[in-house]
């Protein structure tokens, strides 16, 4: 285990997505040691290992690799009526989408803006991830189920599109939708159906997909949309601020508690189309709402690309939660097919008091990129990331986060768990920036690596940046490995080997999973244990 002090990128992309030297003081270094107590930080890189030659340790190696080889059970396709405009990327589809939406000029010219400043741009390669390059003009930019001109209930859903969200674990017709938990279902570019609507606007509470929010709530969304990760941020935002199709919104009112859990499920049907969902989240003055995500898709042979955008905005006093299950088809043993995860997400806290919580589990996509972050821009304000990244096969996944402190008084926790088996390769990639107004602002980071098996990488690369004397970060790193020992200490003990690493895995991600909405834990616990199965090694 080793310090890395290889060079890293410097180039404005990269410094946006909290890639550079780390600095302290003015000064610049690649590696931190701990001086005086204060100032911590190790990046650790731990390559594919040797395995033991012995025949004991070749058994249990068989018996591991039997541990992440379960069929992936929601890559089903299903067969419905859609309609879909030619592939291919230009101004003319552009124009395109925001007509067949409907949407108001105001919504064309940004959209126009952020395609022209896209074609300025070239995709970053700096990443850890190794991949052919996306053919945007191979992708269709919006495909979408036939529907009756006017739907009055779901009992004019094709009935196909309700089954595909019943298989999927998440009902929307009336009898059998979640009591506590409202839904807005989205496959493809266009949301199928927004439960409990009603029920939350008796609160105050607006959540609807982002294309009624834009005719509907146009004062609000000309507010905020691209306040938070404008146009130009970085290559896949511009893309998707271009041709964004659906997603979730969300407003909730001054003084007001969401009365229940908000979620959006996204799927992918369509072999050929991308999936480029925008999701705003506005929390009014000392208001708190809590969000969650899901993803699934089918087991296509092909890779498809998925480019979302996040904005979360907190005034004073509010609270944002946003939790993610990721669960993307991530190709076959071989790396074939899989989905291109390509996400920019992040909130602000504006006001003094308020507070944003970023809770990820990470398990599926071909290949992950993305840095859930938080603007500190109010006094007393509170940022937090808990993660769980888990690679297997070939995956790969580089992810992280960015703490940017500008007001006094400012806090952020960062705790993050990455689990990498097979031949994947898993890169936690983060950013502590403290501005010189953010006096007496903390940070707190853990970044931990689990390996399973002989072949598995992870790598950690953080970037710390403090440009006030009062500040203080505490950044602290470990990389550990799943042993034939410790199965065996276990086995002596009549307890077999999936189960045996269920349990570690389970101890060495509760610190995450204890922030996850209580209706999910329970799916969390599932889905890690099925993606394990038949497959450490």
């Amino acid at each position: 285990m080793a310090a890395s002090t290889s060079p890293v990128p410097t180039c404005a992309l990269a410094s946006k997505l909290g890639v550079g030297n780390a600095s302290y003081g003015g000064s610049r270094r690649r590696v931190f040691t701990p001086r005086r107590g204060r100032l911590s930080v190790v990046a650790v890189q731990t390559g594919p290992q040797k395995p033991s030659p012995s025949a004991a340790a070749e058994a249990e190696s068989d018996a591991l690799q039997k541990l992440l080889k379960r069929e992936y059970k929601y890559g089903f396709v299903s067969d419905f009526e859609s309609f879909s405009i030619p592939k291919g990327l230009s101004e003319a589809t552009v124009r395109r989408i925001s007509e067949l939406k409907a949407e108001p000029s105001w919504m064309l010219d940004f959209r126009l803006a952020a395609y022209r400043r896209f074609l300025t741009m070239v995709e970053p390669t700096w990443s850890d991830n190794d991949y052919a390059p996306v053919d945007l003009q191979s992708i269709c930019y919006y495909s979408a189920p036939k529907t009756k001109p006017k739907l009055n209930s779901l009992e004019e859903v094709d009935p196909e599109l309700l089954n595909t969200f019943d298989r999927l674990g998440i009902p929307l017709s009336e009898q059998k939708r979640l009591a506590n938990v409202a839904v807005d279902a989205v496959i493809d570019s266009t949301s199928i159906a927004t439960t409990h609507r009603e029920a939350l606007m008796a609160k105050g509470v607006i959540f609807c997909s982002i294309s009624e929010a834009i005719r509907e709530y146009p004062d609000l969304v000309k507010r905020y949309l691209g306040s938070v990760v404008p146009p130009g941020d970085n290559y896949y935002a511009a893309l998707n601020s271009a041709v964004f199709s659906d997603g979730s919104f969300c407003y909730v009112p001054k003084d007001t508690v969401c009365p229940m859990e908000i979620s959006t499920y996204f799927r992918i049907n369509d072999k050929e189309t991308g999936q480029f969902e925008r999701t705003l989240i506005v929390a009014d003055d000392r208001s708190t709402v809590s969000y969650l995500e899901g993803c699934t898709a089918p087991a296509y042979d092909s890779n498809q690309l998925h480019a979302a955008v996040v904005e979360l905005v907190c005034e004073e006093g509010a609270e944002i939660k946003y939790s993610t299950v990721q669960n993307w088809y991530s190709g076959d043993e071989q790396g074939n097919g899989g989905i291109y995860n390509f996400v920019t997400k992040r909130g602000r806290c504006k006001g003094r008091g308020s507070k944003i919580s970023w809770t990820q589990v990470e398990t599926g996509s071909a290949i992950t990129w993305k840095y859930p972050s938080v603007e500190l821009v109010g006094d007393d304000t509170v940022g937090e990331f808990y993660s769980v990244a888990l690679t297997k096969d070939c995956q790969q996944a580089d992810t992280g986060t960015k703490m940017i402190h500008k007001g006094k008084n400012s806090r952020s926790r960062i705790i993050s768990k990455g689990i990498s088996a097979g031949k994947s390769r898993n890169c936690y990639r983060g950013l502590v920036q403290m501005n010189s107004g953010a006096e007496n602002a903390y940070n707190s980071s853990q970044c931990d690596s689990l390996l399973i098996g002989d072949n598995a990488a992870a790598n950690t690369y953080p970037t710390i940046q403090v440009g006030c004397t009062s500040g203080r970060v505490e950044h602290e790193a470990s990389t550990s490995k799943i042993g034939e020992d410790q199965l065996f200490y276990f086995q002596q003990r009549g307890i077999d080997h999936e189960k045996a690493v269920a349990a570690m895995i389970g101890g060495f991600c509760r610190s995450v999973f204890e922030h996850l909405p209580y209706e999910f834990a329970q799916e969390v616990d599932a889905l890690m244990n099925l993606k394990l199965e038949g497959s450490v090694g």
